[in-house]
């Protein structure tokens, strides 16, 4: 009876080792990286959205003639606000597109709005409009680490995956799928950028091309093309 219970915790003990070589810990853990990387995601985004009805108040004190605009960055909070995923639809890829994309037309009509108060000086001048910008720079650099880490998380989960030998484990226990990470767009991962000093200054605005009138002016020509 002893031998028994010798071999039975022998052969235990051989299947745990087992169970760790196929990678039984490996997956779970890369798994639960890769979530706890979207839930940055999602309070990254959500600092943005609340920022944005006292962004859009403090302009709309401001300049009340620009309410096309306001309109634009409210409705495009709304929608982005109402796109929510879980953890379970991070392994859909039209999922993570559709809140993708809703996120996207947010920052976009942020940027269109930042652009629009350029006319307003007297806006950028206060204090409390200076602040929301900072806040919201500050956010959108959040957003973008945040989806960095968030895609390095869903790489490594996927990697985990589908090598030897947690692929044993994610087939056989597991039947884990691909997760699903944020794909490039144009000038989406570029946070809106806020220059105090071009608002509030009128050659801002200047055309960048008037070299094209004279072919002397290579530094006015050289501080155009200079970004």
């Amino acid at each position: 009876m002893a031998f028994r219970n010798l071999v039975r915790s022998i052969l235990l003990a051989l299947g745990l080792v087992s169970l760790s070589a196929c990678g039984i810990n490996s997956v779970p853990t890369a798994e639960e990286e890769a979530n706890a990387r979207w839930a940055d995601v999602q309070s990254a985004y959500q600092r943005r959205a609340d920022l944005v009805p006292n962004l859009v108040n403090t302009v709309r004190a401001a300049a009340a003639s620009e309410e096309d605009i306001l309109t634009q960055v409210i409705q495009a909070r709304a929608s982005a606000t109402q796109t929510q995923l879980t953890t379970d639809d991070l392994k859909d890829p039209a999922a993570i597109q559709r809140f993708d994309q809703a996120q996207s037309q947010l920052g976009g009509a942020l940027s269109r709005l930042l652009v629009t108060v350029e006319k307003y000086p007297e806006l950028q001048s206060q204090a409390r409009f200076a602040d929301l910008m900072t806040q919201l720079e500050g956010t959108e650099n959040r957003i973008e680490v945040a989806r960095n880490r968030y895609n390095e998380a869903v790489q490594n989960y996927n990697t985990t995956i589908r090598t030897l030998p947690a692929t044993i484990a994610a087939n056989v226990i597991y039947g884990a799928e691909p997760m699903e990470g944020f794909k490039a767009q144009a000038g989406s991962e570029i946070a809106p950028e806020v220059n105090f000093d071009d608002m509030s200054s009128p050659s801002a605005a200047a055309p960048a091309n008037d070299n094209a009138a004279t072919g002397v002016d290579q530094d006015g020509a050289a501080t155009g093309t200079d970004n």
